[in-house]
């Protein structure tokens, strides 16, 4: 074998096998790899090398349906990107235990991105952002003039929000963006960098980061849902005494951040895989939704539950932060991620939104309702055990 490097001059110039033959030299592999020969006949190479730099191949997901979700009244089936064993039928089984009561009912808490842009160096931070307060009119005006297709779809800089941080001499200025059906982060990244050189004039300072932020908090939507007592029955235990442990381990979550940190994890189970389904970035989704769980300085569950003992049902609501658009970048560039959204008939970000909180709910109700009774590896593992045996051609019995 050679010896291996990192150093691969003009890598990026070459064509997918030729890169495939560096590869194998500069790793020291062998001529006949069987996991490079598979990524030679990979198909939709070109375009993935369009997407990033020094591709060679692409990295495969399962994609699977969600079935049972009705969603403000209408029945969506649901892609979801996943490698997790359970995810897809823990969130198609809850789904299917909140259709006597009519399934999940959403909501647009708010619709706003945030831009960033900081001012450095400014001797009165106070007095400064007093200026840019009452500059907000032209302010807004001079973002919106660098965007009229974003304003023509009912989008565009809102207003301004200043927030000084005298100890440093700094002074931070947030653009509230409705970015109507795209993520965003291209149109407020814009306009931040082309209105910062004005309001460093503003503040009589200087123009620092300017950037969207991922703590989308003004970029909310809401899903709730109900079970019926008899609809959460499991394994010897009866519905109504599931619904308490479901409430028990929520409260749990509420105390103890480390108990909250696997509880999101649940939720993220359900919310990452349409992110990644749809071409959306599911890492800016994540930021964000941990951030906003932090919010209050304790990290903290994401959903809440509770029991309605008059009407013996189960009773939960999910609030989270979502970035997410179906047009521009991967969304509309790759075939999967537009079957994605073909399948689940979904023209608006907001839609996409209210989908992505409703599955994250599912989910979350999964994971309680397998840890206050069986235990999450009882039903993880049968299926864990089935997959292995038909990845090895053997009886999964």
């Amino acid at each position: 074998m050679s010896q291996r490097t990192s150093r691969l001059p003009g890598f990026y110039k070459l064509d997918r096998a030729r890169r495939l033959e560096v590869l194998r030299a500069a790793a020291g592999l062998e001529d006949h790899d069987a996991d490079i020969d598979r990524l030679a006949t990979s198909g939709d190479f070109e375009l993935f090398d369009g997407f990033i730099e020094n591709a060679i191949g692409g990295f495969g997901l399962p994609l699977g349906i969600a079935t049972n979700f009705l969603i403000d009244g209408r029945d969506v089936l649901v892609p979801m990107a996943v490698e997790e064993t359970s995810v897809v039928a823990a969130a198609s089984n809850m789904a299917r235990r909140t259709r006597p009561t009519g399934g999940f009912v959403t909501e647009v808490v708010e619709d706003l991105m945030i831009g960033q842009v900081e001012l450095r160096d400014v001797a009165d931070p106070e007095t400064a952002a007093d200026r840019l307060r009452q500059a907000e009119s032209v302010i807004v005006a001079a973002a919106n003039a660098l965007d009229p297709g974003l304003m023509a779809h009912g989008g565009g800089c809102q207003r301004i929000e200043v927030r000084p941080f005298p100890e440093a001499h700094v002074v931070v200025v947030h653009l509230l963006v409705a970015c109507a059906d795209a993520m965003g982060a291209n149109a407020v990244n814009t306009m931040c960098e082309t209105v910062a050189p004005a309001l460093a004039r503003l503040a009589k300072g200087t123009p620092g980061l300017r950037i969207l932020s991922n703590l989308a908090d003004r970029r909310r939507f809401a899903a709730r849902c109900a079970i019926r007592f008899e609809d959460l029955a499991l394994d010897g235990h009866d519905g109504a005494e599931v619904a308490r442990r479901v409430v028990a381990a929520a409260k749990f979550a509420e105390l103890d951040p480390y108990r909250a940190t696997t509880h999101n994890k649940g939720i993220m189970n359900g919310v990452d895989p349409v992110v990644i389904a749809t071409g959306n970035d599911w890492r800016a989704v994540e930021a964000g939704a941990h951030a906003y769980a932090a919010r209050s300085g304790q990290y903290s569950p994401l959903s809440q539950w509770s029991v309605d003992e008059a009407e013996e049902r189960l009773c939960g609501r999910l609030e989270i932060p979502l970035q997410v658009g179906v047009v521009g970048g991967v969304t509309r560039l790759h075939p999967l991620a537009r079957f994605s959204l073909r399948l689940m008939q979904v023209t608006r970000a907001q839609e996409l939104a209210r989908i992505i909180a409703s599955v994250g709910l599912a989910q979350n109700l999964a994971a309680l309702r397998a840890l206050g009774t069986e235990g999450i590896q009882k039903g993880h593992m049968r299926l864990h055990k089935t997959n292995l045996a038909l990845a090895r051609g053997t009886d999964p019995e």
